[in-house]
């Protein structure tokens, strides 16, 4: 950590590259924001419970986001002290290492077609190897099963891997990769937050995990190094013949529920955060213990600072929040945008006895079953597609509390406050909902995008553009609380029916 803020530059930028689309922001010294361009991209769905993303699409979209928002703003590299990434984590990309090339589209997180290499891992006994070393659950989630999944269908590409002509990685490495030279020397690396999530690195080490390389038969020459989460040293330099026209240290990389947790000043053992987007991901910081999960959680780095011990954190991951909104639109059509959602919600009173379980690509935290899908149940001819909104905005919030109960009885921390960030946070009504369904307190943030946010913070940290964690905690304001209005037989009733909808979801796929 060098340097003074006096003599930086103005600004630190991030980029953001999520599940829907990209985005670039640039932060000042306040974490006010200052310029922003986001581009989404497209969804690539080949059959049921497949999702795929266009590497090339998403590193055009990054190159996009960033000039526009530099341009628009009249900035430059000499205005930028640093750069940090942040990502959708799980995401898995592999690329020829000598033509730059893209070798299959990128398999999303939410992909489900690893679900056999998942069940068959659990059957062979391996479950609890993966869990200790890993702290993650077998499950089609992780990029481990993807990569493995890659390896056998793509022809000739594990020959090739193994010889070294094949790089992996999350989309964070891929970013990195292309912004500091691609193919002319571009750097292959990841952070901690990125590489926990493969279920190929043990938490203890920071390291990949040679037993768990070879349970999923993964040659470690495709392999990006492990780095911290804000930098010692940079990680590499932008080009100038890159979409930011000159030299910019990259100092910062954080999984993006890692890098929320960052924005969100969540740097004391307790302290927690929710991120409402395309699913919902919860994370209770547990120091630098490493806390082992007995109700279905998992147990992650949430960042590490430089030369600093790792800090840990409980995570609950809920696939489908955001996405059941994008569902209503795309799919049913009852609403036409996600504002609607709220207005049509707000027609009724209550739900009308209807649960929306949106198990889409089975259910996540706390339950891990690969075999649920998605059901609507207790319709009768009085329900309208108002209460059908309802009951999704309900199903963002029952999933999360559900991860709260598990929390509670990992850790024995009880919530007091419950600290959200993310696109659905926009909805009052939905987060109205969630402090009547977790009967505690709901608080917004003056700066919603905290991912960037936080990706900003780890990258000026490294470059001492700000000087410690307390100097961010001074930055923070709340926009927005919400408090319960719900009696507690009301709370409790509605999480009876939710926990009735959940059991009509599994045992619906063989895996």
């Amino acid at each position: 950590m060098s340097g003074q803020a006096g003599s930086l530059p103005r600004y630190v930028g991030a980029i953001d590259q999520g599940t829907t689309s990209t985005r670039f922001m640039v932060f000042d010294h306040a974490g006010a924001v200052v310029a922003r361009h986001q581009l989404e991209h497209q969804q690539i769905l080949p059959r049921a419970g497949w999702v795929e993303h266009n590497p090339v699409e998403i590193w055009e979209r990054t190159s996009a986001v960033v000039q526009t928002a530099l341009g628009r703003a009249g900035l430059g590299a000499e205005d930028l002290a640093a750069i940090g990434i942040t990502n959708q984590r799980e995401t898995t990309i592999v690329w020829d290492r000598h033509t730059g090339r893209p070798l299959h589209n990128a398999i999303v997180w939410q992909d489900t077609r690893t679900d056999a290499i998942a069940a068959q891992l659990e059957r062979d006994g391996h479950a609890d190897l993966i869990r200790r070393r890993s702290g993650l659950t077998p499950a089609p989630y992780f990029s481990g099963g993807k990569l493995r999944w890659l390896l056998e269908h793509v022809a000739g590409l594990r020959e090739r891997a193994e010889a070294g002509d094949v790089l992996f990685g999350t989309p964070d490495t891929w970013v990195l990769w292309n912004l500091t030279g691609g193919t002319d020397g571009g750097v292959h690396a990841t952070d901690v937050t990125n590489a926990s999530r493969t279920m190929l690195m043990d938490l203890e080490t920071l390291d990949w995990d040679t037993e768990l390389l070879e349970l999923f038969e993964v040659p470690r020459a495709m392999l990006p190094t492990i780095r911290e989460s804000s930098a010692v040293e940079p990680y590499g330099f932008t080009r100038r013949n890159g979409p930011f026209g000159g030299e910019v240290p990259i100092t910062g990389i954080l999984g993006d529920q890692q890098a929320a947790t960052v924005g969100q000043v969540c740097f004391e053992p307790g302290e927690a955060k929710n991120t409402y987007g395309t699913g919902n991901f919860m994370l209770l910081n547990t120091g630098t213990e490493i806390v082992r999960s007995a109700a279905g959680l998992l147990t992650t780095p949430a960042y590490r600072f430089g030369d600093d011990p790792c800090v840990y954190a409980l995570e609950g991951s809920i696939a489908v929040t955001g996405s059941a909104v994008q569902w209503l639109r795309d799919q049913l059509g009852i609403i036409s945008g996600a504002a609607e959602s709220e207005a049509l919600a707000r027609q009724v009173e209550d739900n009308g006895g209807v649960y929306f379980v949106p198990a889409f690509s089975g259910l996540f935290a706390p339950y891990w079953r690969s075999d649920a899908r998605g059901a609507i149940v207790g319709l009768s001819r009085f329900n309208t597609n108002a209460h059908l909104a309802r009951a999704t905005l309900e199903a963002i919030c029952y999933q999360s509390r559900d991860v709260v109960e598990a929390m509670t009885a990992d850790s024995g921390v009880r919530l007091e406050t419950l600290k959200v960030d993310g696109g659905v946070t926009l909805n009052d009504l939905c987060m109205q909902i969630q402090a009547d369904v977790l009967g505690v307190d709901v608080s917004r943030p003056e700066v919603a995008e905290t991912t960037a946010l936080g990706a900003a913070y780890a990258a000026g940290l490294s470059v001492g553009y700000w000087s410690d964690v307390d100097e961010l905690r001074q930055h923070w304001r709340e926009d927005a609380r919400w408090s319960p209005r719900w009696s507690s037989d009301q709370r409790e009733e509605g999480y009876v029916q939710w926990k009735k909808a959940v059991q009509r979801t599994l045992d619906w796929v063989e895996v």
